[in-house]
């Protein structure tokens, strides 16, 4: 049996992980303050400590023997990192820091850590390539980058075993549409059960690549054995406009402005997933709609 620690194991992506690597009979540690995350989602096999990865002591101590840290723990969303940059740099810097420090203290093998298709801001080579210079539109994903770098620095300097996963547009059950700052699918399926527009910001021509959760902890299962220090694009390959989204999902619209710091186009090449994790997505949006 491996012990395996998860920060943000309560959230939308860790508990949908920590469900599997506890279906592999792994010994699952959760870390999670619950911020955004939910006591629903702690699978009752976990050990969970609610902590926040702003503390180093307490994330010190509950890292112990582990062998491998999944970290996911994180304040997301563009726009409340816009609205909110001070809050958000010390979670989703500094927390990091924190956990890479934790990690290497107590002797854990490898550290996953999941990163952002938003580092790559508005370039307009697509799809987007791991290779390409980031070019961070907003705090958050400045903050991405800044956890990047403290991921290879680690790994350069301490000999810390770090891979990078940057996740596209993730969906799928347990995701949270009453929250403010809700990405598109989860936003729009909430909406049309309280029957209520969907807001489009823009045209709506702004394509994503939208992922499932299920291939999203595939990806996430392989890179435990994918080569160390890796950077991997997590993205299905298919993207769609929000348009053409919403118009799926069904219901009225309603046409807003455009919001700063966003993207116009946001997907990705797997081609580096598919040959270093032998991973190919396999879930259908339409599907998940139907």
């Amino acid at each position: 049996m491996t012990k395996v620690v998860v920060t943000g194991g309560a959230g939308f992506i860790g508990s949908h992980l920590v469900d599997r690597l506890i279906q592999e009979n792994n010994e699952v540690v959760i870390i999670d303050n619950l911020s955004t995350g939910f006591a629903r989602n702690v699978n009752k096999k976990a050990i969970f400590h609610n902590i926040d990865i702003r503390d180093y002591e307490k994330l010190l101590d509950a890292t112990k023997s582990a062998d491998c840290l999944f970290h996911l723990a994180a304040l997301p969303r563009i726009q409340k990192s816009i609205h909110d940059p001070l809050i958000t740099s010390e979670v989703n810097i500094q927390g990091t820091i924190n956990v890479l420090e934790a990690s290497r203290q107590n002797g854990i093998k490898r550290v996953i850590f999941t990163s952002s298709s938003s580092i790559y801001g508005s370039s307009k080579a697509l799809p987007l390539k791991e290779g390409q210079v980031p070019a961070p539109t907003s705090p958050y994903a400045l903050q991405k980058v800044v956890a990047e770098k403290y991921c290879h620095l680690y790994s350069n300097l301490y000999g810390l075993d770090t891979v990078i996963l940057r996740l596209f547009s993730v969906y799928g059950s347990r995701q949270n549409g009453k929250d403010e700052y809700a990405t598109a699918v989860g936003k729009f399926l909430y909406l049309k059960s309280q029957k209520k527009a969907l807001p489009i910001y823009g045209s709506g021509k702004q394509k994503r690549d939208f992922t499932h959760i299920n291939d999203v902890v595939e990806a996430c299962i392989s890179a435990i054995n994918a080569p160390k220090g890796t950077t991997i694009n997590i993205c299905s390959g298919h993207p769609i406009s929000i348009l053409k989204l919403a118009e799926m999902i069904g219901g009225e619209k309603k046409f807003l402005p455009i919001r700063e710091g966003e993207a116009l186009n946001n997907w990705g090449d797997n081609s580096r997933a598919k040959r270093l994790l032998k991973w190919i997505p396999v879930e259908s949006l339409s599907a998940f709609l139907s």
